[in-house]
């Protein structure tokens, strides 16, 4: 028999699978998220999601408005 995978993750491997393209999916609402010139923005709760580079390991900066 094989072991059973925990289904969920933190929400780090969240913001890395939408920053490499592997989620599709926006990490507040749950709509469909474009990429566009570097932003990962949702169209629908507006929050956006952005690389900043010039360290070893990339950084993230992610922009929500409440309301």
């Amino acid at each position: 028999m094989s072991s059973v995978a925990p289904l969920h993750r933190t929400l780090e491997q969240e913001l890395q699978a939408l920053l490499r393209g592997a989620s599709l999916e926006c990490i507040v609402c749950g709509e469909f998220v474009l990429h566009a010139g570097g932003m990962i923005t949702c169209p629908e709760c507006k929050s956006s999601l952005r690389a900043q580079g010039g360290s070893a390991e990339q950084q993230l900066k992610l922009d929500t408005q409440a309301g």
